[in-house]
């Protein structure tokens, strides 16, 4: 699959040739909705808790004799069934992760990028960088790239800068390839990548024609 490459201005550089394992297989819709539910479950932190009526404040004492007042029986104060008492089957802290197999995880996230570019909803850009955080000028790289709704950029690697001229424009986010995840692509309606992530994307997540010629991982760098 060809890929059209585009500067900041929206003009067309050239043309780069992707793996079609990545960017043109054809979607699983069920594995990327169960692939979306599993990183949705593991962003639970699952910390809820209620007392029971072994951990509320109150006598163990039975409040009055069982038989003889016409009252319905009744014990401790502590009994759900009484204000300020325990709660009955109340949540409790647990884990709500979800265990998914790696070839479903990497299945999933090359059916959603392949969607992007069946779709026209993603852009590469030949470079993105600055040389300080430039809210303005990224808008302006957005504009001319054609994205109007929601988007996330892209980088192949951390890029410090590129993360706070996004920081102050609604709806834009920024990764570095190696941190997609389909939650984040399917939250955002457009996709801008540079060619390097394109790159790194093809070397983590490509088929048998990435394998051959894949090249060691680029080293991550803090800042940039």
């Amino acid at each position: 699959m060809k890929l059209d490459v585009q500067d900041r201005d929206g003009k067309k550089v050239r043309t780069i040739d992707v793996d079609d394992a990545v960017f043109a297989t054809k979607p699983h819709r069920a594995l990327v909705h169960q692939a979306m539910l599993a990183q949705r479950a593991n962003q639970h932190r699952g910390t809820h808790k209620t007392k029971s009526r072994g951990e509320v404040r109150g006598s163990t004492a039975k409040l009055f004799r069982q038989k003889g007042t016409g009252r319905a029986r009744a014990g401790s104060v502590r009994s759900p069934l009484r204000r300020g008492g325990g709660v009955a089957f109340g949540p409790r802290p647990r884990s709500y992760a979800q265990a998914l197999p790696k070839r479903m995880r990497r299945l999933a996230l090359r059916s959603v990028l392949s969607a992007k570019a069946a779709s026209d909803r993603l852009r590469v850009i030949d470079e993105l960088s600055f040389e300080k955080p430039q809210t303005k000028e990224m808008k302006q790289v957005l504009a001319a790239l054609g994205f109007e709704r929601s988007t996330l950029v892209v980088t192949g690697q951390p890029a410090e800068t590129v993360k706070k001229s996004v920081g102050n424009l609604p709806n834009v986010s920024w990764l570095p390839a190696a941190y997609m995840n389909v939650l984040d692509l399917l939250n955002h309606q457009g996709l801008l990548m540079t060619e390097d992530a394109v790159k790194v994307a093809e070397a983590m997540w490509g088929g048998e024609r990435a394998t051959s010629r894949r090249a060691p991982l680029p080293e991550v760098k803090v800042g940039g």
